[in-house]
């Protein structure tokens, strides 16, 4: 069956949701990172200039952490030397520590993120560091950053279950957070890392902090709910949501966790609620469709799914 032209949900709107939502794309970096086998740059390359074309304003892509650690990702300078940067798109990088830093600057990267952990059990695993020696390592990290005039995303794995741990205190996942932001983040993306969290959990954890301004979601659909979990979130006024083209990604260290949110299925959702986010299905699904060729297998992504087959 070839591709067909996109369906259109019927809109209606909900009540008390944003106007419009900023889709903060992960692809490139979380999703591809899990690859059992080395992507391209090339590949990269034309999977970042498709995801701009579709009307993406935010591409994560990549990550200056040691080769060692995710060889998917070793490529980092040289994806950004040949980068075609759009206007109007940003293109922030996750950096590890200080080293990592020095090579983003290097290449001239504008805009980082972090990664902390909500558990000290992730923390030592993901980080090498406990729950509290990973601020001493992010701290210096931060400071430079934002002294260059850099903008700082601060992510927080884990915040609702852990693999060894289980359910994640909400009081521990929001001194991590408070943390962060008073150490100079801007944003904090909140993840469900295992992807066990409902919409309950989540309008819960929202609440606890003192304001949704700074949040953004995160969510793993191991478990079927990403969506459910991120209408939850835009209920709680929350506008920056993280998704992966065609549904890929996970985590190295953390076997349990699955592909993230799909942005086409977030798409789907957010035009049926008749909210602006500037990014086009149409283009989107064939970018997808052709990331799943390349990689050689089939998108995990419902709406990929239907519209390409």
């Amino acid at each position: 069956m070839g591709a067909r032209e996109v369906d259109l949900p019927d809109v209606v709107p909900g009540s008390g949701l944003p106007e419009r939502v900023t889709i903060w794309e992960v692809g490139a970096r979380d999703g591809l990172q899990n690859e059992s086998a080395v992507v391209p740059v090339g590949v990269k390359l034309e999977f970042l200039d498709r995801m701009a074309d579709a009307g993406s304003t935010v591409l994560e892509a990549t990550s200056f952490v040691h080769p060692k650690w995710v060889p998917q990702l070793a490529d980092a300078e040289e994806l950004l030397a040949g980068l075609e940067k759009r206007p109007g798109v940003t293109y922030p990088v996750l950096v590890p520590n200080e080293r990592g830093l020095d090579r983003a600057l290097a290449a001239g990267v504008r805009e980082i993120a972090i990664f902390a952990s909500a558990t000290e059990t992730f923390a030592n695993r993901n980080l090498n560091r406990t729950l509290d020696e990973q601020f001493a390592m992010f701290d210096p990290v931060v400071a430079r950053a934002r002294a260059e005039g850099l903008a700082v995303r601060g992510y927080v794995s884990m915040c609702f279950g852990d693999p060894w741990e289980g359910p994640v205190a909400r009081e521990q996942v929001v001194v991590v957070g408070e943390r962060l932001l008073d150490m100079g983040c801007s944003q904090l993306s909140l993840g469900d890392t295992i992807g066990v969290a409902t919409p309950g959990q989540v309008k819960a954890l929202l609440a606890a902090f003192d304001s949704v301004e700074p949040l953004a979601v995160h969510f793993h659909d191991t478990y079927g709910q990403a969506l459910a979990n991120t209408y939850a979130a835009l209920e709680c006024g929350v506008t920056t949501v993280d998704a992966s083209a065609g549904g890929l990604g996970g985590c190295p260290y953390a076997e349990s966790a699955t592909g993230n949110l799909a942005t086409e299925d977030l798409v789907w959702m957010l035009d049926g609620l008749g909210i602006a986010h500037g990014v086009d299905l149409d283009k989107l699904a064939d970018t997808s469709k052709w990331m799943a060729g390349v990689l050689g297998r089939p998108s995990p992504s419902n709406v990929v799914r239907a519209l390409r087959g």
